[in-house]
């Protein structure tokens, strides 16, 4: 017995020693590329023709590393993280101004409404030349948008030029809090409501929800219809997504979504409080529809809750999810595909609208789609103008509306479709 357990304890430490050595080799093989990665390091520090640190390696091999698992994941610099959580968060400290890179310049896109930019006499079409006295010539859109964004109470010194002017100007505008409106709405006819959402940020479905009652309560019609324009809709907050579709569907699943691990695995489905928008419903898509736009339109697709109008969506279907490094930057990492209610990944794929519609080519249209492609007559210095008086902008509502509808043919049909077509008002 003495024997056969000398024996018995000489096999466990050799069979100990033989896991032992086993493990060591996959060990070491994790551990190899990061022995490579530390030599590459070395080699540029080291020997790379200009000075680079060691934080700026580790940044860029840190983007590299992201980029190349899908067009989604990415890595947020601190500023970048910042400007994320600004853009889902509803609001924002700053003077209210969109603005963009024009032909290398800084434009303003539009003031928006009652802000101190609206006040200080701002215009769509002016160029900020400079920002604090600092020249905006060489200065990124990031770069821009933070020196012009800041605390309540605070001014900011821009100097500005108006479009078809010479004269700069200096103003001094004092920064507000500035909401981020993501539902706009206006009347098509007495009882048809066009909602248009630009985003899906954390106060949409509350936008949405005021909306449709404001409407009620300031026209005093029954509502009859709603048009939901989701064109050029880059997506946003996943919770958004279903609270919004959850508006329009009494019951039933809206979206699911599967990762790597069953854990990930989510379905998110409607109330069912009884709370839901019973009347015609028509939804607008284009290409620019991506993300939670094409979850909402897939759900109330799919529970033949609506009508899709306009062009096949984008095909975003995918969940990033966010998270948060210790040094105040981030990750954004692909950690799931959805599902729409049938079961159908839009991966790569996109939703298809029951009315393919291509909107119509017209001169404003065109305007707009080619301004950054083609170069006119009327961007020749000293061009002749025409003589025909253009209209007039209004800010009449109404007329608005009226505009759109005779230049939008998908919201043309739309109204038709709300009016006329059958359309389902519960889910299946």
């Amino acid at each position: 017995m003495r024997l056969l357990t000398k024996v018995s304890c000489s096999l466990a430490v050799s069979l100990a020693l033989c896991s032992v050595a086993f493990a060591a080799k996959p060990e070491e093989d994790r551990f190899a590329p990061l022995k490579r990665f530390s030599q590459v390091m070395d080699l540029v520090e080291n020997h790379y023709v200009k000075q680079v640190t060691r934080n700026e390696l580790i940044d860029g091999a840190i983007v590299g590393m992201l980029q190349q698992l899908d067009p989604h994941s990415s890595f947020l610099s601190k500023d970048e993280f910042k400007e994320m959580q600004v853009s889902t968060s509803g609001e924002f400290g700053g003077i209210g101004i969109e603005i963009s890179m024009e032909n290398g310049r800084l434009t303003v896109i539009s003031p928006i409404d009652d802000t101190p930019a609206d006040k200080a006499g701002i215009k769509a079409g002016d160029i900020i030349l400079e920002i604090e006295g600092e020249s905006t010539q060489d200065m990124t859109l990031v770069d821009a948008v933070q020196k012009i964004r800041g605390p309540k109470g605070k001014a900011v010194s821009l100097t500005l030029v108006h479009k078809d002017q010479q004269k700069p100007f200096k103003v001094k505008v004092v920064r507000d809090t500035i909401p981020i409106i993501s539902v706009k709405s206006n009347e098509v006819e007495p009882g048809y409501l066009y909602i248009r959402l630009t985003r899906f940020n954390e106060n949409t479905t509350a936008e949405l929800k005021q909306a449709l009652a404001d409407y009620q309560a300031k026209s005093g019609k029954p509502l009859k219809g709603v048009i939901l324009d989701l064109r050029n809709n880059p997506g946003g907050l996943l919770e958004q997504a279903v609270n919004v579709s959850d508006v329009f569907l009494p019951s039933g699943q809206i979206v699911s979504i599967k990762g790597k691990n069953q854990e990930q695995e989510k379905v998110f489905s409607a109330k069912g409080d009884g709370a839901d928008v019973a009347v015609p419903l028509v939804v607008l898509i284009n290409s620019g529809s991506a993300s939670a736009s094409e979850i909402v339109a897939g759900a109330l697709k799919d529970h033949k809750r609506a009508l899709l109008v306009g062009e096949k969506t984008f095909g975003k279907g995918s969940v990033q999810t966010v998270i948060p490094l210790s040094d105040g930057s981030g990750i954004k990492l692909t950690t799931a595909l959805y599902y729409t209610p049938s079961g159908r990944s839009i991966q790569a794929e996109g939703i298809e609208p029951d009315f393919m519609v291509p909107l119509q080519d017209s001169e404003s249209d065109r305007d707009k789609l080619s301004a950054n492609h083609q170069f006119r007559e009327r961007d020749l210095s000293r061009h002749l103008e025409n003589k025909k008086k253009k209209p007039e902008a209004t800010d009449d509502p109404k007329q608005k509306m009226l505009d759109q509808l005779a230049r939008d043919n998908q919201l043309k049909l739309a109204l038709e479709l709300v009016k006329y077509f059958p359309i389902k008002t519960y889910a299946p």
